[in-house]
């Protein structure tokens, strides 16, 4: 009987392989695309190289580091790179610790280390970072997810930064950390942390795999799971521990990637957690920082099937202009990344296959992941990092990165294949975010590789699309405008997006937010929805530059 579950199955999971491999592969040789990008890791003098504590012994920690952030540490208008890194693992050595590395955007794609000088060499196990001003002063501080003790960083306005976690209270426990956030939870003006925890792991309990003779990585699912924390801020410095209160801390879960958004459009932040090997949770807001788990009513929680996968990174975005902001998740391999189209009314709707939103995501591992206007044509595209976890046999290990390419009509195409010499590396990728490295009006990506260097690739489209960058500062609401909707009108093209902190693959990228306004050549109108109420409104801007719009005030002079 098994045997039969098991050959029907295979059937079916082939069948629908083959109808949506055919379906985008017609697709793609039907669609012209502009973009391309090129690897130019070489020329940036980025020497950083990802260490993961391998001691041979197969600990489940190893394969899933790290992320990395995107922001302006220094405020001099680009954006710098934070690398994490992991530590040696019981049975590893190493002369030289691993640790993090800063690097310094000095412009045209060269960056200095300043790890040293600037205190962010951290030497614990690095999985999860997310950035925000925490004390509202004007400066970005860090906040550092890691097996073990945790970190918050506070920066200093001088390029330094000093570890404050004590005092903040906010080291979580020696636990495997994941996604963080920071969030205005309660529209208070000051920015709260949601911190996601993996597993509980211990030497004690480890076990090792074993798949044909080869030793691997285990299920986390060998492990307890524990809850994820919430932390409030109290304004002076300080937070305080309100998992229990808020309600997060009713369900246990194995987070990885985090991402915080209004997803029902009612003026708060709720939160997405991409869980692995279970549902994926859906935390709403109830406008006070109380928080109930409806990622099963909403028809988040599993994909279309009913399968809680292997979830590993999300970002967000409204990706077919309707107003509404849908979730992609990226998963393991032999299960597709997932989309998950809004559908208003806090509802649902799993569009990997009708949009084509799988193409290229089922044979390997993915990870990090981003829906970015890559081409600047008004509609967002999706990047996803892939890489397998077993160096030893798996043929997918090193494995080139995908880009599906929006066709402005609720669909997407595979187009890696067209996009330049920049998606033809291959390599274990965990970590990618995004960010206009280079201030030209296009978004690169940043990636980063397990046990190898990073991949920073420069995004050469050429077109003649139009673009608008659009920065805000917070007044009475925390200073970056984190939770913040932003509604950007030119003629009948209505894009909207928010600012977040922390998303992707445990990392950080998007203070800085980026609409593409294909050939219009003049903004209308933009809105801009603080989180603590209120709406600014300007008219009539011009493209292809960056506007900082303050709030109650309106552009930044």
């Amino acid at each position: 009987m098994i045997s039969r579950i098991f050959f029907k199955n295979s059937i079916l999971r082939v069948i629908a392989i083959v109808i949506f491999l055919c379906g985008t592969a017609v697709a793609a040789e039907s669609v012209d695309s502009s973009m391309t990008f090129r690897d130019v890791t070489d020329e940036t003098g980025i020497t950083f190289r990802h260490f993961d504590g391998s001691s041979g012994n197969y600990y489940l920690i190893e394969s899933v580091a790290s992320g990395l952030a995107l922001f302006d540490y220094d405020n001099d208008g680009d954006t710098d790179i934070y690398f994490l890194n992991g530590a040696a693992m019981k049975g590893t050595k190493y002369k030289v610790p691993p640790r993090n590395a800063l690097y310094r955007n000095d412009g045209n794609f060269k960056f200095t280390d300043v790890t040293k000088q600037s205190g962010l060499g951290d030497t614990g196990f690095g999985l999860g970072v997310t950035v925000g001003d925490i004390d509202n002063d004007g400066d970005l501080d860090l906040y550092l997810n890691n097996y073990g003790p945790n970190v918050l960083f506070s920066n200093n306005g001088d390029g330094t930064f000093t570890d404050i976690t004590k005092k903040a209270g906010v080291g979580n426990g020696d636990y495997v950390g994941a996604g963080a956030c920071f969030l205005d939870m309660d529209k208070d003006g000051d920015l709260d942390l949601y911190v996601s925890r993996y597993v509980i792991f211990s030497y004690e309990k480890h076990i090792q795999g074993n798949i044909g003779g080869f030793p691997t990585y285990t299920f986390p699912t060998i492990y307890p799971f524990s809850s994820d924390s919430l932390y409030r801020n109290n304004g002076d410095g300080t937070f305080t521990d309100v998992s229990k209160a808020s309600g997060i801390a009713k369900q246990q879960n194995s987070g990885m990637g985090v991402i915080c958004a209004d997803y029902d459009n009612d003026g708060d932040t709720d939160i997405f957690v991409a869980n692995d090997l279970m549902e994926d949770y859906l935390l709403r807001n109830d406008g006070k920082g109380n928080f109930e788990q409806v990622g099963l009513m909403s028809g988040i929680a599993y994909d279309l099937r009913g399968k809680g996968l292997a979830s590993m990174g999300v970002d967000c975005a409204d990706y077919d202009n309707d107003g509404l902001l849908d979730f992609y998740v990226t998963s393991y391999s032999d299960e597709s990344a997932i989309l998950h189209r809004n559908i208003g009314d806090g509802l649902f709707e799993d569009a990997t296959f009708a949009a084509g939103a799988g193409s290229g995501t089922y044979n390997s591992v993915t990870w990090g992941t981003g829906f970015v206007d890559f081409d600047n044509d008004g509609d967002r595209d999706i990047f996803v990092a892939t890489g397998d976890i077993r160096p030893s046999f798996d043929r997918t290990y090193a494995a080139r990165n995908e880009v599906l390419m929006n066709t402005g009509d609720g669909k997407f195409v595979n187009i890696t294949e067209r996009c330049g010499d920049g998606l033809k590396v291959k390599r274990s990728s965990r970590g990618a975010n995004f960010a206009d490295l280079d201030n030209d009006g296009d978004i690169d990506v940043v990636i980063l590789n397990s046990r190898e260097r990073p991949t920073i690739l420069r995004n050469d489209s050429v077109n003649n699309n139009h673009w608008i960058q659009i920065r805000l500062k917070g007044v009475k609401t925390n200073r970056n405008a984190v939770g913040a909707r932003v509604k950007v009108v030119c003629g009948d093209l209505v894009q909207i997006d928010e600012v977040h902190s922390g998303r992707s693959y445990q990392g950080h990228h998007g203070f800085t937010l980026h609409f593409g306004l294909g050939g219009h050549k003049k903004v209308d109108r933009i809105e801009v929805s603080w989180i603590g109420g209120g709406v600014d409104t300007v008219t009539d801007i011009e493209p292809d530059k960056s506007i900082t719009i303050v709030e109650g005030v309106g552009i930044e002079k």
